[in-house]
């Protein structure tokens, strides 16, 4: 694939092609390895990832569940912040609104420390929280809104969507956390703290 291909295609099956014939070029199945390419940066394409996990491409959303599958494997988020298409060849970048992945579905088995929660994303990768995918927790925007992330893979994180984050919040306790009462929740034999549990309170008022 020359370099500069991924900016001229002009149609998202187009793009999805060429990205399909990169990855084949590996000769591996599962993930391709984008963290180990190391090609030029060739520019921002008019692509963009918004908050509700919709993918757009030149401002038409991408309706097609196995090319937002496909795009997906291929992203990389850099040390710089920004978001990219990696191929062997090419890197381009793309717009994230929020989080690149969604989390939209939870499942929890076990019982206190030995409790798991397992998420599933709106691109398919499979997830269970703990130490080599945490959970964050920030509060944001006017209305202080909670919102969890969960580490997938690199840099990529996906945004624990509103009702998972009802179920979530509904797993969590109070635990002592480096003297402090903090609301928190477990997963893999770690402690996700969420917020001060005397915050929480106020909130609940």
């Amino acid at each position: 694939m020359a370099t500069g291909e991924i900016r001229e295609s002009t149609d998202a099956a187009g793009l999805a092609a060429l990205i399909s014939r990169a990855a084949a070029e590996t000769g591996g199945r599962g993930l391709p390895p984008v963290e180990r390419w190391n090609p030029p940066f060739c520019g921002d394409i008019d692509m963009e990832i918004r908050a509700d996990g919709t993918w757009f491409y030149m401002g038409t959303p991408i309706g097609r569940a196995p090319l937002v599958r496909l795009f997906s494997t291929v992203l990389r988020k850099d040390e710089d912040g920004k978001t990219y298409l990696v191929t062997p060849v090419e890197r381009v970048g793309i717009r994230i609104v929020d989080a690149p992945f969604l989390a939209v579905e939870m499942n929890a088995s076990g019982e206190g420390s030995a409790q798991t929660l397992t998420f599933r994303t709106n691109v398919g990768d499979v997830v269970e929280a703990g130490p080599e995918h945490p959970l964050r927790f920030v509060i944001a925007g006017e209305n202080n809104e909670l919102k969890p992330y969960l580490l997938v893979r690199g840099r990529l994180e996906a945004l624990v969507s509103r009702a998972m984050m009802y179920e979530l919040v509904d797993l969590g306790e109070t635990i002592e956390i480096n003297g402090v009462e903090m609301f928190a929740v477990r997963s893999g034999g770690m402690v996700f703290p969420v917020m001060p549990a005397a915050e929480l309170d106020a909130l609940s008022r």
